[in-house]
């Protein structure tokens, strides 16, 4: 399907002007023209059949068709010249007393209603109508003041009295042809104002398009500025372990060589952790992502705290442990206390006043799993479906969170009712795990 070109911007103080006729509806227009000709033209021969004003030539009659009808065809491209053309072949056959009332009004109207639809300049859209309708009406009037004295025209139709036949007559006549007018007039541009409240409803949705994304990459680009941060307390924690335990290995070399055995060992532990965790971040740097603020001075111990804030501020919140804690990485502590918060922050923000929370964390050999629970209400989207997931850019930080260490990341409606958040962290890096190459790239 032909797609029409973009629409010229909506510019408060500025004549908007409508695009151009795409291909397909130049077909259109081409088709109305060739079925209005051949109506015309039968039309014409059972107007004749009839015997109704039949002295006139065929070639004339159909010319006069032509001329009526088939500029219909540009009628999107030239308004204002087609609309002249139909009015004036219009007034010419109503002269030459041609036998054809239905079809020729028929096209006249849809000239003048193009005139008002695809009009490019407002003000020269409203001249040409307006020379048009002043000219028909003079014409009318003319010819109803003319025959007035002529009885032989209508001789049924009575002059006498103040309101008489010919007069009732030539008031119907009026009427009928105000109507006929103003109706082509009113739609036309009506029509117009369509086209030009649907170009604006186009352009805002392309504004407001871009200004998500323009906002979603602002995003992006401000907490990709955290994580560096954050990678930055990461390995200064690491590099100062490691400077602390070699000036202890060099003063206890010679002296105790278990006791610089120890702080080399403590050394390379801290080393493997710092790459590690400098891998993960890195990797979250390079991916594209909605991520959401961080903290790396806060870890799974302080966790309770924020449960027990959350019961301060109104959200009932259960705290437990499950397992014996152990040492995590330091990108697994604020991770899994990021997760945390923003879940119990989402419980605040969606799961209405009398939602209550549980959070656990329990300890494997292998993993550190972190559950956030709530019995609130789940949002339902504009399907009636249950959201997946709520509004905002913090799940999609909770996600590159998870992932930048990792882990697996699970939300949704719980069956019972509430919303679940767990995320499940590694406790050991697995080099074998995809983006996590042990070349270290």
């Amino acid at each position: 399907m032909q797609q029409p070109p973009p629409a010229p911007p909506v510019i408060e103080g500025v004549e908007w002007v409508r695009q151009g006729p795409t291909r397909r509806q130049l077909r259109n227009d081409l088709l109305l023209a060739l079925v209005l000709a051949v109506a015309s033209a039968a039309s014409l021969v059972l107007y004749r059949a009839t015997g109704y004003n039949d002295d006139g030539p065929w070639w004339a009659s159909l010319l006069w068709a032509a001329a009526m009808t088939l500029p219909l065809a540009l009628r999107r491209r030239f308004p204002d010249l087609v609309a002249i053309v139909a009015s004036a072949a219009f007034i010419t056959g109503a002269v030459l007393y041609v036998s054809e009332a239905l079809f020729s009004n028929i096209a006249l109207f849809i000239g003048i209603y193009t005139v008002g639809a695809w009009g490019r300049s407002r003000r020269r859209a409203f001249v040409v109508r307006l020379v048009i309708v002043v000219a028909m009406f003079g014409w009318l009037l003319w010819s109803l003041i003319f025959f007035s004295t002529v009885q032989e025209v209508a001789p049924e139709l009575g002059r006498e009295g103040v309101l008489s036949p010919y007069l009732a007559y030539g008031l119907v006549n009026v009427l009928t042809n105000l109507l006929y007018f103003g109706g082509a007039w009113y739609f036309g541009d009506a029509s117009y104002r369509s086209a030009r409240e649907r170009a604006a409803l186009e352009q805002r949705t392309a504004e407001l398009a871009a200004e998500r994304e323009r906002s979603r990459r602002q995003a992006v680009a401000l907490e990709r500025v955290r994580i560096a941060r954050e990678l930055h307390d990461v390995v200064a924690h690491h590099v100062s372990v490691i400077g602390v335990q070699a000036g202890a290995a060099r003063r206890v070399l010679s002296s105790d060589p278990d006791a610089a055995s120890d702080a080399l060992s403590a050394i390379e532990t801290s080393s493997r952790e710092a790459v590690t965790e400098l891998h993960a971040l890195l990797g979250t740097l390079r991916a594209d992502g909605e991520p959401e603020p961080t903290a790396s001075t806060l870890g799974i111990a302080q966790i309770e705290a924020l449960a027990a804030e959350a019961t301060a501020v109104g959200l009932p919140t259960a705290f437990a442990v499950v397992g014996d804690p152990r040492p995590a990485p330091t990108l697994v502590e604020a991770s899994a206390y990021r997760v945390a918060q923003e879940a119990l922050t989402n419980v605040r923000k969606h799961a209405g006043a009398a939602a209550t929370a549980d959070v656990r964390v329990r300890w494997t050999a292998e993993r550190l799993e972190l559950e956030v629970a709530n019995t609130g209400i789940v949002r339902r989207s504009a399907g009636g479906s249950a959201s997946a997931e709520p509004a905002g850019l913090g799940l999609v930080g909770m996600r590159e969170r998870v992932a930048a260490t990792g882990g697996e990341l699970e939300v949704g409606p719980r069956a019972r009712g509430g919303y679940l958040v767990r995320a499940a962290f590694p406790l050991q890096h697995d080099a074998r795990r995809p983006g996590s190459n042990g070349d270290g790239r």
